[in-house]
């Protein structure tokens, strides 16, 4: 019963904290999405072409979180964007105290767009909001087309799924059709692109979604 009462309190604290970054963020009218996926899913390569295809069109800023480096917020500042990383030393997620200490190395006024990598792991993170508008669920090929049923609490608080690395289809025994229906039984809201970063498949409607989101309002 205590180790309930003290993971509720850690819980409840981070999203007082999460509340308070979401206002901060709304402010300034930005689009926030919390990223996260397993390691190897393409999360980063997915960002560094999304980068790629709305530059001079949304102002994008990013929050990289990762356990020990800061190797892919150096892969993300060369597309000229800026770039806070949050190194957790061996944490497997991202907390909003954490968020909102990067927020202050970002020009928010300057930006229409705020993406958060999160640490690479599907279980923790689908606890912690930090204060995101939307969470986006990687989901890719190579895992298999299960990941939906033995990681239900993610897709379950996700909004959207990108299914990635699908021209590595033909060569697995995973299927797509299959991926995606158990995504959709776990959550039936899921807004769903299909993608491939080699191809550049799905791309253009992933990040026209994305440009619709992050329109600024005034």
């Amino acid at each position: 019963m205590s180790v309930i009462t003290i993971e509720r309190r850690v819980l409840e604290k981070n999203d007082e904290v999460a509340r308070q970054n979401r206002e901060l963020i709304a402010r300034h009218d930005i689009f926030c999405i919390n990223l996260v996926s397993s390691p190897g899913s393409g999360k980063t390569s997915i960002l560094e072409k999304t980068i790629e295809l709305l530059r001079g069109q949304v102002r994008i800023a990013v929050i990289e979180g990762d356990v020990q480096t800061d190797l892919d917020a150096q892969r993300v500042a060369r597309y000229g964007v800026p770039a806070v990383q949050i190194i957790t030393r061996g944490g497997c997620h991202l907390e909003a105290n954490l968020v909102s200490e990067a927020l202050r190395s970002i020009d928010l006024a300057v930006t229409d767009l705020l993406v958060i990598e999160n640490v690479g792991n599907l279980v923790c993170p689908s606890n912690y909001d930090l204060g995101e508008a939307i969470k986006v669920v990687v989901a890719s090929t190579t895992e298999g087309d299960d990941k939906p049923l033995k990681y239900p609490g993610m897709f379950r608080n996700a909004g959207v799924l990108l299914i990635n690395k699908i021209d590595l289809a033909p060569y697995l025994t995973s299927d797509i059709a299959t991926l995606r229906a158990n995504a959709m039984k776990t959550n039936p809201s899921l807004t769903v692109f299909e993608t491939s970063c080699v191809s550049g498949a799905g791309f253009p409607e992933w990040t026209a979604w994305l440009k619709s989101k992050s329109a600024r309002k005034s």
